[in-house]
């Protein structure tokens, strides 16, 4: 009997060593199979971060050819900007001495406005030389990206929203805004408007 047990026992961990065996036999070739896939997952994986290390370089060098542009095109943006600062001056110069009671109808006045016109003149000149244009403004309809109401005045001859004083010129740079005009704009007396309004409740009754 003991024989027989101890038959069994010695048969029972044959068979344990077995299935041990073939269960590690079973790793070692999935292990196998992995080694063997992973060289392409890691090829694919490469590749992937080289596409994205390309696209970055790309996108840099873009932003970069775009600030070189930008810098070439409007590196004189800020001072062309105070620049305007001296044709205000001239203009305000020339109000003033027009103004002045002393100096009207005298010939030096003449003279010195002739000669205001003539810097003024040479000064836009310049601007436009280098790509700065005035912004043009009387007559025309308010536009919000070029124009900057500062009033509105009544004016039953003009559309309404139309620009009829230009208090301070506004320029361009290229495509970009300079400086905005500063204008008054039109609109309609308030007696029309009344009236209109009348004569809308009196069709809408």
């Amino acid at each position: 009997m003991e024989k027989e047990e101890i038959q069994k026992d010695n048969q029972k961990n044959i068979e344990e060593e077995l299935v041990e065996d073939k269960e590690s036999s079973g790793k070692i070739e999935n292990n196998e199979e992995e080694k063997e896939i992973d060289p392409n997952d890691k090829v694919k994986e490469l590749e992937e971060k080289v596409v994205r290390a390309y696209a970055e370089m790309e996108n840099q060098r873009r932003r970069y050819e775009k600030e070189k542009d930008d810098a070439f095109e409007y590196g004189g943006f800020s001072f062309a900007k105070e620049s305007l600062n001296l044709i205000d001056n001239l203009e305000r110069s020339k109000t003033s001495l027009q103004n002045d009671e002393k100096l009207k109808d005298t010939e030096a006045l003449k003279k010195i406005i002739e000669h205001l016109d003539i810097v003024y003149k040479d000064m836009i000149t310049i601007l436009k030389k280098n790509n700065i244009e005035p912004i043009k403004s009387i007559n025309q309809k308010l536009d919000p990206n070029l124009h900057q109401a500062m009033m509105e005045i009544e004016d039953d001859k003009k559309e309404a929203g139309t620009i009829v004083q230009e208090i301070q010129r506004g320029f361009m740079m290229k495509e970009r805004l300079l400086r905005p005009s500063l204008v008054c704009v039109s609109k309609k007396t308030q007696k029309k408007e009344e009236n209109y309004k009348e004569n809308e409740e009196i069709k809408e009754k």
